[in-house]
């Protein structure tokens, strides 16, 4: 595709990052603990034995695309809602469609995005249908299981904590986009770098910086200067009430207990810049 034709069909297109979705395990980046040969994920769907799951991290990691891919993969009806936005009359009218292709011999696989923000009747809905085998069910949470979901869900469901992308996952899914798009984002290698730092291990938001790139049409290559003064910096991943104010703190305490002062530092300082943004927002 060249430049030209990217820019025209931009406007009508799907998202990069929708675009680039995998559809295999063996293409999804940065979850092998999960996905490989030996991972759980895998084991469920040689043995055609697939059980209840909530995935558990932050966002931009996979947690849809694994969902998707296994509902593909077991040749399983895959519906797809949020807590956010929906409510019990909903899943109700899903749960008596699922029942329908139950009698069919056919499987659901329900993903049910930001579980945590259902309330314990919502979440007590599933058991049911979790227990008859209506539904298999997916929740994607960014909060911990333990804390957020009641304990009669999670003694029906497998607890898969999904992890932060790797630099190396990153840098896949970097070329990846280049080779769909079939064009060099127009970057330096230090500015590579950089945007990989800058998406902190969240692949989405990696992409959706990559998208904006590919439209500029810049012929000459960023530095990792311009680049910073481009897409500005991104807003640290922090809520003091929430489990992203435990998680750094635990990579601070790491970082200290093993002398690597430029993490300890860097911790540290991504602690104080979410604390003072938080302090203006009030």
């Amino acid at each position: 595709m060249s430049l030209l034709n990217w820019q025209s069909s931009k406007q009508f297109s799907i998202p990069l990052a929708d675009k680039l979705r995998p559809n295999t395990f063996d293409t999804i980046f940065g979850q092998e603990h999960l996905l490989n040969k030996e991972g759980t994920i895998n084991r469920m769907l040689k043995s055609s034995n697939i059980q209840s799951i909530i995935l558990w991290g932050p966002p931009g990691v996979g947690k849809t695309t694994i969902a998707r891919t296994l509902a593909s993969q077991s040749g399983s009806h895959f519906e797809i809602v949020s807590a956010v936005t929906s409510g019990l009359a909903e899943l109700k009218e899903i749960f008596n469609a699922a029942n329908q292709r139950k009698k069919l011999q056919q499987k659901t696989l329900l993903m049910v995005d930001e579980i945590h923000r259902f309330n314990r009747t919502q979440q007590d809905a599933f058991l049911p249908y979790i227990e008859d085998g209506t539904i298999i069910l997916i929740g994607a949470t960014t909060e911990n299981p333990s804390f957020e979901l009641n304990s009669a869900l999670l003694s029906r469901c497998k607890v898969l904590e999904v992890r932060r992308l790797s630099d190396e996952a990153l840098k896949n899914i970097m070329v990846r986009a280049e080779q769909l798009i079939n064009l060099k984002l127009p970057l330096n290698e230090e500015a590579k770098n950089l945007l990989i730092n800058m998406a902190d291990g969240d692949g989405r938001y990696l992409l959706n910086m990559c998208e904006e790139l590919f439209a500029i049409g810049n012929q000459e290559l960023f530095t990792s200067l311009k680049l910073r003064e481009f897409l500005q910096k991104r807003t640290p991943l922090y809520d003091k009430s929430r489990d992203s104010h435990y998680n750094l703190i635990s990579a601070l305490h790491k970082s200290i207990r093993g002398s690597d002062v430029n993490a300890s530092l860097y911790w540290l300082g991504v602690q104080f810049q979410g604390l003072m943004e938080e302090k203006k927002s009030i």
